[in-house]
């Protein structure tokens, strides 16, 4: 009577705690809807163009910190009056800008305004000019000081005193109200007028700077004085000195992406990720039952949170960050999989459900951690030597594994141990988490029974296989690439890159012929039903780009969208992507070497390089582009590659710390063995739950980002067996080399012995 009281206790509480995280999940789906509505796009989702600037000074003096805060200023005040509501200016290195406009109507004067060396001007109450920039000192004309009250306020350095000093001596002679001398940046006669704009002066989105009342001629340095706080007088300062500057912005390279363009790509990409997610989900329970419904609500939070930090830190969505969303659900499944797995080993030794699931969150904890930080570490040298589109990858990357700590591991752990603690599921292990109570051994005190999958398999002996096929396909692949070299993106070779959108049939000889009549040096034109692409070696100019856009879309109603690259952009990406590749196998040698030793980290950099080799002799062999995006793939599976390792890693160095035998060739080899039998079942679940997000991405997503979701299927497939095959292949023959040799003698895996160790330590 007792029992069956317990048993609807128990049933009544899974009831109510299911019911409830049902109701967190429905209302998570209405929380989307007004989250994606605030969010902020990118260009390549909403249309619009984006610019790469170098500054350089006229009279050849060098661009510092200062002068470029100054022009970023200006460029900020200019594009307050376009209208564009989440523009993105971004100073990058010592010398250049990249300006990025959404959703700006008029790109023509967008592009003219932004361009023009900005002016400053010096005028009457009436309009009428009085003096330039001339009068002033280019290199330091303003600066923030104080008044005779300590109140800020903004100094001037006068270089024509001699001009200054007539002119403020006729403005102080004027009537009241007249008396006053204007401050203008980029004043517009046609629009501009201190009647209009004199109670805007220094407000947002005017032009108008200051105005300030004179009342005696000066012949020095002057003072200008306000109601200044601290931060109005800096701005000022900045435009002041931004429009006195003798610099001019050259464009070296842009985008222009059309408005359908963005359409296209957001719809394809969130019905690829609906779909990812579903059959990811689809997978969870069919594998883990109850559990995986748990993983899918932690993972529906999990997006949930890594949109609304997105939003509140300001972040733009682009193509790649949502790219990286997508994936990062599949990898963050991991962390899932990992405890799950691990929960079921505890079962297979006989532990009942709530030891178990305790005993298994704890364990997978190091895995999940080590993997998570190493993945982190690539994430943050794509941050710092990424490119704009790649910073947009890395900054998605980065987020969503603070959230998988947190949504995926920390919380999923809290839910489990809900329903555990209910005691509805201790006699349904196969219903919570997939494991046969019949397979579950009743095991005696004495007894060290374990079930393992794969038991019969002697995973260690087919290593030679995927090194023999690596070898083959590596050897083809280099002969691609010694005799006809890759398939270089505009991103690396420069030039232009020309992409059509039409409903009419277009052919290459049509297409040759209007390329010729625009005078256009063509590399290759791509054609299929979508769309068609023309890789020219010209760099366009602002003016060739409106002429070849406005060509195509007056011929062909075509929607256009055009990215330049110069040699000095193309010199800039090529080192940054060979930096980050390099800095990033560094830092993972480092971290694995801390937090392991250092025959692992050679086993996984020499995975990591066969990974990355990999990816570049499949695109060689398939003739496919080499752009940045594959560039942040090869990142991206360095990360994730490294990240399936460590969890390899993981279970060899716990099995070897383990074991009661001598470590000997025989015995290590036999560890290793059950190392991967151990692992094998959650690496595949791993692996496939990417690859669904990864071929979802390259069936039902937009074209822009086929090149790098095939870089990631190709590098997802490699890095699964090279992390359990290749790696641990390494690791175990650096360690057999160090047996038997004297200062290695003590290197015992015995409990006991260690114990004795460390009593003589203590001694």
């Amino acid at each position: 009577m007792e029992k069956d009281k317990l048993k609807k206790k128990g049933l009544g509480k899974t009831i109510f705690i299911t019911t409830i995280l049902l109701l967190i999940a429905v209302g998570i789906c209405f929380c989307f809807e007004p989250i994606f509505k605030n969010l902020k796009f990118g260009l390549d989702l909403q249309g619009g163009f984006e610019v790469l600037y170098e500054a350089k000074s006229i009279d050849g003096s060098k661009m510092t910190a200062d002068k470029m805060q100054a022009t970023y200023k200006t460029l900020s005040k200019r594009i307050d009056s376009l209208g564009v509501s989440e523009p993105e200016i971004i100073l990058e290195g010592s010398n250049r800008i990249r300006v990025k406009l959404a959703g700006v109507k008029d790109e023509e004067e967008a592009r003219r305004q932004l361009s023009t060396v900005a002016t400053l001007s010096f005028r009457d109450a009436d309009d009428n000019l009085l003096m330039t920039s001339d009068v002033l000192n280019s290199s330091h004309a303003a600066k923030v000081s104080e008044d005779s009250s300590g109140n800020p306020a903004i100094s001037l350095s006068i270089k024509d005193k001699d001009k200054f000093y007539d002119v403020t001596n006729r403005i102080k002679d004027k009537e009241q109200g007249k008396n006053i001398i204007v401050i203008w940046l980029d004043y517009d006669e046609d629009s501009d007028s201190y009647a209009e704009e004199g109670n805007k002066c220094g407000e947002e989105g005017s032009n108008c700077l200051s105005a300030a009342s004179v009342s005696q001629a000066f012949a020095s340095d002057v003072i200008i004085q306000g109601n200044f706080t601290d931060e109005e007088a800096t701005n000022l300062v900045d435009l002041i000195n931004s429009g006195s500057l003798p610099s001019k912005l050259t464009e070296i390279s842009s985008k222009t992406v059309e408005a359908s363009f963005g359409d296209n790509t957001f719809n394809k990409i969130i019905l690829a990720g609906i779909i990812g997610i579903l059959l990811i989900v689809l997978t969870l329970v069919i594998c883990y039952h109850f559990a995986g419904v748990i993983s899918a609500i932690c993972m529906l939070i999990y997006t949930l949170l890594v949109f609304a930090i997105f939003w509140t830190i300001g972040g733009v969505l682009t193509l790649p960050g949502i790219a990286a969303l997508i994936l990062g659900i599949g990898m963050a499944v991991d962390s899932n999989v990992i405890t799950f797995s691990r929960i079921r080993d505890e079962l297979h030794k006989g532990k009942t459900l709530e030891t178990a699931v305790k005993l298994g969150t704890k364990e997978s904890l190091s895995s999940i951690v080590d993997a998570n930080v190493t993945t982190l570490v690539v994430a943050i040298i794509m941050f710092i030597f990424g490119e704009s589109s790649i910073k947009g990858y890395a900054t998605m990357s980065i987020i969503t594994i603070f959230v998988t700590l947190f949504s995926m591991v920390f919380l999923t752990r809290i839910i489990l141990r809900w329903f555990v603690n209910t005691s509805f599921f201790n006699n349904k292990t196969r219903l919570f988490i997939n494991v046969k109570k019949e397979n579950i051994p009743n095991l005696t005190k004495n007894e060290k029974v374990k079930v393992i999958p794969f038991k019969n398999v002697n995973f260690v002996s087919k290593t030679k296989y995927f090194v023999v096929f690596s070898i083959i396909v590596m050897i083809c692949g280099t002969g691609m690439i010694l005799s006809k070299g890759l398939e270089l993106g505009i991103d690396f070779k420069s030039g232009s890159d020309i992409s059509l959108v039409t409903s009419k049939k277009l052919n290459k000889g049509t297409i040759s012929k209007d390329t010729s009549k625009l005078k256009l040096d063509v590399r290759e034109i791509k054609i299929d039903k979508d769309q068609t692409d023309i890789l020219v070696s010209n760099i366009f100019d602002e003016d060739k780009v409106h002429e070849v856009k406005n060509y195509f879309k007056d011929k062909y109603d075509a929607s256009v969208d055009i990215n330049v690259i110069s040699n000095v952009v193309k010199k800039d990406l090529i080192k940054n992507a060979i930096l980050s590749v390099i800095i990033s196998l560094l830092g993972i040698i480092l971290y694995i070497s801390l937090r392991f030793k250092f025959n692992y980290a050679i086993g996984g950099i020499v995975a990591l390089v066969h990974d990355v080799f990999m990816m570049f002799t499949v695109f060689a062999l398939l003739r496919l582009e080499v752009n940045t995006m594959f560039i942040a793939a090869v990142l991206a599976i360095i990360g994730y590659s490294i990240n399936d390792t460590i969890v390899c890693f993981d279970r060899v160095r716990e099995n070897l710390n383990k074991t009661d035998l001598k470590l000997t060739k025989d015995n290590l080899i036999e560890l290793v063995n059950k190392s991967i039998r151990e692992t094998f079942t959650r690496s595949v679940i791993t692996s496939f739950t990417t690859i669904i997000c990864i071929i979802s991405l390259m069936v039902f997503g937009p074209k822009g980002i086929f090149g790098f979701d095939t870089a990631m299927l190709i590098g997802c497939i490699c890095g699964t067996y090279s992390s359990l095959f290749i790696a641990l292949a390494i690791f175990m023959k650096l360690e057999i080399k160090n047996i038997g040799k004297p200062k290695k003698a003590k290197r015992v895996y015995d409990d006991d012995v260690k114990e004795k160790m460390i009593k003589g330590v203590n001694c």
